[in-house]
């Protein structure tokens, strides 16, 4: 059992490679054992282009040529991720095993997905592979919580984003900008929107302070720009409309496509808002979302019950006076320090049904 664990931890770590390119896709990592030696690894690595076990199949055709057949009868093969059942974007990997017929397959978890979930083990099984599944099992869940998220609760995972001061502000009144924490903060935060699919903002932190909300400050690709904007009160010049990257308007009264900017009219805007937001992202594929807006969306949000995880930074300055952060009471479950600030992470458990 240590031993799967080893080469298993090493499949998670290959996974990890695939972080904001593989949406809304899983990451998955993989590698080919023979004879106590790893002779081929890979991980998924583009949304639509081959997953990682084809990739390590693959690489060893390429390597052993003639032999290859023989390698296969007697390896291992291990994944972080049950292997797929159906015809998607790529055939299922389950049958490209059997095809080359694989000696033993060790699996972390089931694939929650509903045309695969335990299929892929089944065609395995049936074609006289043997199947260790459940190798940390816990770790590989957590990897992957995007996509279980999306696929258990018709959602994108949801983060939330603020900085407070010391005595527990975001923003001065009367609508001045006033930047909170340090330059090392600001790296890590353009770092998280690579790894996300979209961030998202209210009208009123895009009037006041003017975001651009890409990465600048990190090596990655920019996440989609949601904003949500009742009246349509943002000018068409602000920066969320600089064409660098497609942008999402949810309002109360226009649908329409210009460029790289969709708008979207939510009927009875009011009500469900994040619940109906969130729906509408869903069925565009975007799997996880960082909501980095003032009290008022933040709040939304909060109160709705509809957040995964909390990201919040406290600096050690004090204002003594401005707009109040939200309110917060969980446990932080992870805290640590970045410059001079302090970062607290949360994090919401869910039962398989909630």
């Amino acid at each position: 059992m240590q031993e799967h664990e080893l080469y298993m931890r090493r499949c998670l770590e290959l996974a990890r490679l695939g972080m904001g390119s593989v949406s809304p896709n899983p990451m998955v990592g993989a590698l080919l054992l023979h004879e106590g030696k790893i002779i081929a690894e890979n991980y998924h690595q583009r949304f639509g282009g081959p997953h990682a076990e084809a990739l390590v199949i693959e690489e060893t055709l390429r390597k052993f040529g003639d032999r290859a057949a023989d390698i296969f009868r007697n390896s291992t093969m291990y994944v972080s991720l049950e292997p797929c059942a159906h015809y998607g974007k790529t055939p299922p990997c389950a049958k490209l095993l059997v095809e080359h017929q694989v000696d033993e397959v060790v699996i972390a978890c089931r694939d929650p997905f509903g045309q695969v979930n335990g299929q892929g083990i089944e065609i395995l099984k049936k074609a006289g592979i043997r199947v260790i599944e459940g190798i940390l099992a816990d770790e590989a869940l957590w990897l992957n919580r995007r996509f279980t998220t999306r696929v258990r609760h018709q959602r994108p995972y949801v983060i939330l984003k603020w900085a407070q001061t010391a005595d527990g502000y975001m923003a001065p009144e009367g609508g001045a900008q006033r930047w909170i924490t340090g330059a090392e903060a600001k790296q890590l935060v353009h770092r998280w929107r690579s790894e996300e699919d979209a961030v998202l903002v209210g009208a009123k932190t895009a009037l006041v302070d003017n975001p651009q909300l890409t990465v600048r400050e990190w090596r990655g690709r920019n996440p989609k720009r949601i904003l949500i904007d009742k009246q349509l009160a943002v000018s068409a010049d602000a920066n969320l409309f600089d064409s660098s990257v497609e942008t999402l308007v949810f309002n109360a009264s226009k649908t329409d496509w210009i460029g790289s900017v969709k708008y979207f009219a939510l009927e009875n805007f009011d009500w469900y808002l994040p619940q109906n937001i969130l729906y509408q992202l869903y069925l565009m594929d975007i799997q996880s979302i960082i909501v980095e807006g003032g009290r008022k969306t933040l709040d939304l949000f909060i109160d709705a019950g509809l957040w995964d995880e909390a990201r919040i930074f406290t600096s050690p300055e004090a204002w003594g006076g401005g707009i109040a952060a939200p309110v917060w009471h969980a446990a932080s479950a992870r805290s640590q320090l970045v410059g001079h600030d302090r970062l607290d992470s949360y994090y919401r458990i869910h039962s398989n049904n909630s």
